[in-house]
């Protein structure tokens, strides 16, 4: 893989990330009460899932902004992994099986990430970290 394709591959996973925390922050209060609401038939406690319903916008939100600058690249990629697999988890536990290929295929692009990043040519990583 070179840095260009590298790039891109960051840069598109960095779009949904952000894209998705950026529209929720504003209705955050909202977006929680939806979340809290597919859970009420589930085994999770709504004292999990309300933290968590408010938490994942700014993780979202966070997550693609240091990935479209490539900012702390790795960590970044490896903390975006981590929320796809509890949201997978979550997921399943409402039986949404719609929503499981796209956060799959969101896992494969931070997989992707964590596995060549050296190729991370094109990022803040390269200036404040050499």
């Amino acid at each position: 893989m070179n840095t260009y394709t590298f790039l891109i591959l960051r840069l598109a996973i960095a779009v949904s990330m952000f894209g998705h925390g950026l529209v929720r922050l504003p209705k955050l209060s909202t977006f929680s009460q939806w979340m809290v609401g597919n859970f009420d038939k589930t085994m999770l406690p709504k004292a999990l899932i309300l933290p968590f319903s408010y938490v994942l916008p700014i993780a979202e939100f966070i997550i693609g902004l240091l990935l479209l600058t490539g900012l702390f690249t790795k960590t970044a990629a490896f903390s975006g992994a981590v929320v796809m697999l509890v949201l997978l988890f979550g997921t399943a536990m409402i039986e949404n099986w719609d929503a499981i290929p796209s956060q799959l295929l969101h896992l494969i692009f931070f997989a992707i990430l964590l596995q060549f990043m050296t190729n991370n040519g094109y990022a803040l990583d390269n200036v404040f970290f050499k």
